[in-house]
């Protein structure tokens, strides 16, 4: 009895049994899961680098000196994790920042006024972790100061230059979870998704299998279609499996439906422009860095405009999203057909014969 399955949907089965064998693919595909399925506690340990005062049990101990020392001190009551103390002299408070394990001094603020203006001075540990923990927390800490004197200093101003903005207090759980994680799980597997089309094109070029699936009742397109219908078509399931794990870990994510046709859009249009590289440049190194390069400077370039893919995915993620977000999905997707459309012109132009 013929078999009567589109060969498209053979090729496809084929690519996808291939990448079992695939080690680099395969760790990636576990890499993510990982992130996606143990998010809620990565979260906080991630976070607590740039941000350690949101985590509990964080302590710094500061010794403050200097005629400015009252109001740095009143600052630094405002940050959570910061115990100022005053110290007399600067002799003193860097004699007990020396003998640290005595006095628990993590560092030093020097305040002094000249010229009517209030110059601080900060001195930190000197070592990995510890450091970035201390510094983060002065710099809070400052920040707090600055605004403080700002406010103060306001009322002797005769007009006022700039507003200040109004202060917030929202969670850094939640900005790195929809700003950063989010858009990391979602972009990554676009991107592994168009390296995996790069390479299975530029391999059957390297070892003439194409000229093999070139025998079968198959044309080219098919052989583009089939390729394209397997990589691009695992980048939405993993977004959506992802999705599903984040909800798991309690990250509620809306608009799933419109998250989740903009990774298809953008696989489809990035598993196109690496289909094209690799008939371009059949060379697998070459076409690799091609695509590498290029999809980095593109989607990077992107994150600059208001509305570009990585911005509107975070608004959809976090429930905000504005009409240029949706605007943007849907550009995503009108690109992703015209790269098809493209693509398979570019097909039509290659002599099968000459790779």
């Amino acid at each position: 009895m013929r078999d009567r399955t589109d060969p498209r949907v053979t090729i496809a089965r084929r690519e996808l049994g291939q990448l079992r064998k695939e080690k680099t693919i395969v760790l990636a595909l576990v890499l993510q899961l990982f992130i996606a399925a143990f998010s809620s506690f990565l979260v906080v340990g991630l976070v607590s680098l740039y941000d350690p005062g949101q985590v509990g049990g964080t302590e710094v101990d500061v010794a403050v000196t200097g005629d400015a020392s009252e109001e740095l001190i009143r600052a630094a009551r405002e940050v959570r994790g910061v115990d100022a103390r005053f110290y007399r002299s600067e002799a003193s408070a860097m004699r007990a920042f020396q003998e640290y394990r005595a006095t628990g001094i993590d560092a030093v603020l020097v305040a002094e006024t000249r010229d009517e203006r209030v110059f601080v001075r900060a001195v930190a540990p000197d070592s990995n972790v510890q450091t970035t923990v201390v510094v983060v927390q002065l710099r809070d800490v400052l920040r707090a100061f600055e605004r403080a004197e700002r406010a103060d200093r306001a009322a002797f101003l005769a007009s006022t230059p700039l507003e200040l903005p109004p202060e917030t207090d929202s969670s850094p759980y939640l900005g790195f979870t929809y700003t950063i994680l989010l858009p990391l799980l979602l972009v990554l597997p676009v991107f592994i998704s168009g390296s995996i089309t790069v390479d299975s094109v530029t391999e059957e070029i390297d070892r003439g299998t194409l000229e093999l699936l070139r025998v079968a009742p198959v044309t080219l397109h098919d052989v583009v279609d089939g390729k394209l219908a397997a990589a691009a078509g695992l980048a939405p399931v993993q977004a959506g499996l992802w999705i599903v794990l984040l909800e798991l870990n309690g990250t509620s994510v809306a608009n799933v439906v419109p998250l989740v046709a903009l990774v298809a859009g953008l696989a489809l249009t990035v598993c196109g422009l690496g289909a094209a590289v690799a008939l371009a440049a059949p060379d697998r190194r070459a076409a690799q860095f091609l695509y590498s390069v290029g999809v980095l400077l593109v989607i990077g370039g992107t994150t600059l405009l208001p509305h570009g893919p990585v911005t509107a995915a975070a608004r959809l993620g976090i429930g905000s999203p504005t009409t240029g977000d949706y605007f943007a999905v849907a550009g995503v997707v009108a690109l992703a057909v015209a790269v098809y459309v493209g693509l398979h012109r570019l097909v039509d132009r290659v002599d099968a014969d000459a790779l």
